[in-house]
């Protein structure tokens, strides 16, 4: 509960503070038209500006242009009960086309044993994980856009068994489909969903599949790409259904350079407790 509360404090500084640096005599109307007009009316090529949720990101901008690119580092820390999982992701996107997305990411997983006698999973780089996504649907007239995408993973071993025969451990298939729409100026909804098949080379070990279901609602301030908002994540396998809410908020810091902060409060806590996640958005000049 102090995280929250100590969540939305900041949250509500860096607004009142942030005010001071527009114009006084616009109304949050111009304001939202004229960045909302900054990113879908400069150039030819369709955009809708769409609020983006900071954990479970998507491939590049919907309605991507050619050129765009960003680079993404994220860590974060979870509570497991026995013992704390630490995580870290680096990520590059581009977009080689207009409405293609392409993605390339490293991510890291360390454990440190909370309580004595327990034995913590072993470190490891997760996996090399590629992905692309196509927005085939961009419609400014009613603010939405959907895509398709499909994210592959190459599954790797822990770091103590580096060296031996066989270092990839099996793969990881994610097709997904994604839907967004800008409510007014301010108010962004979106929908990502697909299956997750994980298929180990282990012929005695079995595949596993589960389905995504993620949900996201934003509130951006006016002018700005500053948001707050909840982000959810629900995943459905063996008749299990298990829920995590993640109130969450972006702030930029320049024009090129943001930050999302993101807590973590799952329905079911017997393996997982509460946890926090830091996303570092780096988008360079195109």
């Amino acid at each position: 509960m102090r995280l929250i509360i100590s969540f939305l404090v900041i949250f509500s500084v860096y607004v009142s503070i942030s005010a001071q640096d527009f114009d006084h005599e616009q109304t949050d109307d111009q304001k939202d038209s004229t960045y909302i007009d900054e990113v879908e009316d400069k150039y030819p090529i369709d955009k809708v500006l769409h609020a983006e949720p900071l954990f479970i990101d998507l491939i590049r901008d919907l309605g991507a242009r050619k050129g765009e690119k960003e680079w993404n580092i994220g860590l974060g820390l979870t509570d497991r009960t026995r013992y704390d999982e630490y995580t870290a992701l680096i990520e590059y996107e581009w977009a080689p086309i207009d409405r293609l997305g392409l993605e390339i990411e490293l991510p890291f997983s360390l454990y440190y044993p909370t309580m004595d006698n327990v034995d913590a999973p072993s470190s490891k780089l997760n996996s090399l994980k590629l992905a692309g996504q196509y927005s085939f649907y961009v419609s400014e007239k009613h603010s939405t856009s959907m895509a398709l995408g499909y994210i592959h993973e190459f599954q790797l071993p822990d770091f103590n068994q580096y060296g031996n025969s066989g270092n990839l451990k099996g793969n990881v298939f994610n097709p997904f489909f994604v839907a967004a729409k800008r409510w007014g100026n301010t108010f962004h909804t979106l929908l990502y969903t697909g299956p997750v098949i994980k298929k180990p080379f282990d012929h005695n070990i079995e595949s596993k599949l589960n389905y995504q279901i993620n949900t996201s609602l934003h509130y951006m301030i006016s002018g700005t790409r500053n948001f707050i908002g909840l982000e959810t994540n629900s995943s459905i396998e063996n008749s299990l259904f298990d829920v995590v809410f993640r109130p969450q908020m972006r702030l930029q810091v320049t024009d090129n350079l943001m930050v999302g902060i993101v807590c973590g409060i799952p329905i079911n806590r017997s393996n997982e407790r509460i946890s926090t996640f830091l996303r570092l958005i780096y988008e360079p000049d195109h």
